[in-house]
């Protein structure tokens, strides 16, 4: 069984660790809401999101899960301030993503024209021996 994890890039930029495939990394893995990730990725693999990988808070009462982690792919996507906003936050745009295979994530990408790196859609794997008390993650 796999699963798919949403890595933020300030996550990992922060305090997370390099990671690669055939990796085991301990994680604090809280369920996705497919509605945050919608306009970074589309809906529809937004949906096949599980999890995202939490390091500030979220999961204090989450026990870190062991994962080994198969696939990694960068997502990009173009960030603007919506039309008729007042404000100057950028969004994501819906619809400008852009996905890239790599062979690790340490939470800095090369740039891209007209994209900025937003996060890693990782695929992995429940560690069934999870080591120094770990949790097996589960749906």
């Amino acid at each position: 069984m796999t699963m798919t994890v949403w890595v933020d890039d300030w996550q990992i930029q922060c305090c997370g660790q390099s990671f690669a495939p055939g990796d085991v990394v301990s994680w604090t893995l809280l369920e996705a809401d497919p509605e945050d990730y919608a306009d970074i990725v589309g809906s529809e693999r937004a949906d096949q999101i599980d999890f995202r990988e939490e390091h500030h808070g979220q999961g204090e009462r989450h026990a870190p899960a062991a994962v080994e982690v198969v696939s990694i792919v960068e997502v990009h996507c173009r960030y603007e301030v919506p039309p008729g906003s007042t404000g100057r936050v950028h969004f994501p745009v819906p619809g400008t993503t852009v996905l890239v295979p790599v062979e690790d994530a340490d939470g800095w990408a090369k740039a891209r024209p007209d994209v900025r790196f937003a996060g890693y859609l990782v695929t992995a794997r429940p560690v069934t021996n999870a080591p120094d008390g770990a949790a097996t993650p589960s749906q």
